[in-house]
């Protein structure tokens, strides 16, 4: 496995490189590596409250009016790696249906859950729904669990995605699930969002290449963690205690005291090398609009194509996703994927 060279241009970005760079590969170690050394080994195993879904309540809206079609095939609870502090790294792997699947390799979409960072699962009800809805879209979908607020802090949410994106790409890998390489891309919503707009903004050189993405969709993603940008946004309380808890810092005045607040806001890694970006919003959301109508701005001046979508009302991340959005994404990523 060969990982991304991260993006480039600033000084910042270039030792962010190196350290992204190190991490997959620390990230993609096996169980017998790990145990070698004698450190444990654990897995993420989280509450029924921790898995939920960041879509709250039981109202059938968003990817929960979605009806999975008959025999798609999911593979549940692979092992992508070991992280460096002995977390056991698992996603699954949905597929479509065999007699759907092409002779030729699909092309591939790496969905990340939300849930401010502190929860969710990859297997949730709502998540296992968007693994097989992309699934019955003729993607090979891969829904990633990654460590948690507070055992983990930024940045080993996004070097756990970037790890599971790198080890789909090992041979072995594309050859069992029919994966073309060179077509592979990031879905996220909420805090899922984030991760899958930073997995596309923070990287440079090709995008079939080590963790590279040849397209991102973000759902109501918290996409700039400054303190400039939260005042500007009018960011609520809440929105600000969970930014503080994924940093480990509450980004203060000047963000003088929170200087990982601007490396982890995609807003700030933006450039000309990235993918072309699929961006849904809610009007009245809990996560503030302007959040992603300047990453949309942002990635325009860069020359970046991207794509607004929004939606009235207040739903949430996949809470959106009804089906004029879903044939809208499903759109965008055919026509970027090819």
């Amino acid at each position: 496995m060969t990982p991304t060279r991260l993006s480039g241009g600033r000084g910042g970005r270039h030792r962010r490189s190196a350290r992204i760079a190190l991490a997959v590969l620390a990230a993609l170690g096996v169980v017998a590596a790990v145990s070698a050394f004698h450190q444990p080994v654990r897995e993420l195993d989280p509450t029924a409250e921790q898995a939920s879904s960041e879509v709250a309540g039981t109202e059938v809206i968003g990817i929960r009016t979605f009806e999975a079609p008959a025999g798609l095939r999911i593979h549940a609870d692979l092992e992508y790696g070991v992280a460096d502090d002995g977390t056991l790294l698992t996603l699954d792997v949905c597929r479509p249906a065999v007699g759907d699947a092409m002779d030729v390799a699909m092309p591939t979409v790496v969905s990340v859950h939300g849930g401010s960072w502190a929860r969710g699962d990859k297997a949730n009800s709502d998540w296992r729904n968007v693994c097989l809805w992309l699934a019955s879209e003729g993607f090979v979908a891969a829904s990633v669990n990654y460590r948690l607020v507070p055992e983990a802090r930024f940045p080993a949410q996004v070097d756990d995605v970037a790890a599971a994106v790198a080890w789909l790409r090992e041979p072995d890998q594309v050859e069992r699930f029919g994966i073309d390489p060179a077509r592979i891309a990031a879905f996220g919503g909420s805090a899922g969002g984030h991760l899958a707009s930073l997995l596309g903004t923070v990287g440079e050189g090709p995008l079939d290449a080590g963790s590279r993405v040849a397209a991102v969709v973000e759902l109501s993603g918290p996409v700039g963690l400054g303190a400039a940008e939260l005042d500007a946004d009018g960011a609520s309380d809440w929105l600000r205690g969970i930014v503080g808890e994924f940093l480990g810092c509450v980004p203060g005045t000047a963000d003088v005291d929170c200087p990982q607040a601007i490396e982890a806001s995609a807003t700030a890694h933006v450039d000309p090398s990235d993918p072309p970006f699929f961006i849904g919003h809610a009007a009245a959301e809990v996560v503030p609009l302007a959040q992603s109508e300047r990453l949309a701005a942002t990635l325009r001046a860069s020359a970046v194509p991207v794509e607004v979508a929004l939606v009235p009302g207040d739903a949430h991340s996949i809470g959106i996703l009804e089906a004029p959005l879903r044939e809208r994404v499903a759109a965008f990523l055919h026509a970027r994927l090819g």
